[in-house]
């Protein structure tokens, strides 16, 4: 299940359960997405939660019992072979579609870890670069190559041209239009993203 804050509200992270404040996330992601985040584990009424705010390897816990929070199922989620350059869309009977990607280049790999999908965004909105769909991760790059200036943040996104296959990009994977499109429709926000070598 992902975990959705509702409308209009805001939402305490904590550093641990009953911990001090570590942050504060609204009902939208900066992109203006409904906020979701990632649930990991629980002790009693706490839960544990990734958010983008927190890195790639910290988690965060909010009070699910007053927490302006609720669930929604997650049907399909991700497996990214970055060794084979491959992303699998996974629902409940097994693999529903392999897609080939581009990873990132040797001076910047795409970094391995659990993420989740923050945004699903129109690529235009942010250049041509991007082709025609974006979905944003919750995972960051910490290999930025020197002078970038496109922020740190992960996403499955298009390329002006075809890069499929190889090892090129600043960290995030590339797809074709055909495969960005069906991601798109199938992929809800907060879908599990699993990236191993």
């Amino acid at each position: 299940m992902a975990v959705y804050v509702g409308p209009g509200r805001h939402l305490e992270l904590r550093s641990s359960p009953g911990g001090p404040i570590i942050g504060r996330i609204g009902s939208r992601t900066e992109f203006g997405s409904q906020q979701v985040l990632d649930p990991v584990t629980h002790e009693g009424e706490w839960l544990a939660v990734r958010h983008p705010s927190l890195g790639n390897d910290r988690t965060a816990w909010i009070d699910a019992r007053r927490a302006p929070i609720y669930f929604q199922p997650r049907p399909v989620r991700l497996e990214v072979d970055i060794s084979r350059r491959l992303l699998l869309v996974r629902d409940k009977t097994g693999v529903e579609r392999r897609i080939s990607v581009a990873i990132g280049a040797p001076d910047t790999p795409t970094p391995a870890g659990d993420f989740y999908v923050t945004d699903k965004l129109p690529g235009e909105r942010f250049g041509s670069y991007y082709g025609c769909c974006i979905l944003a991760l919750s995972g960051r790059q910490p290999n930025l190559p020197r002078g970038w200036s496109g922020g740190d943040r992960l996403a499955i996104h298009g390329s002006p041209t075809p890069t499929e296959g190889k090892a090129v990009s600043n960290g995030c994977l590339h797809a074709r239009e055909r495969d960005l499109r069906y991601l798109m429709r199938v992929v809800p926000l907060g879908a599990a993203v699993q990236i191993h070598a």
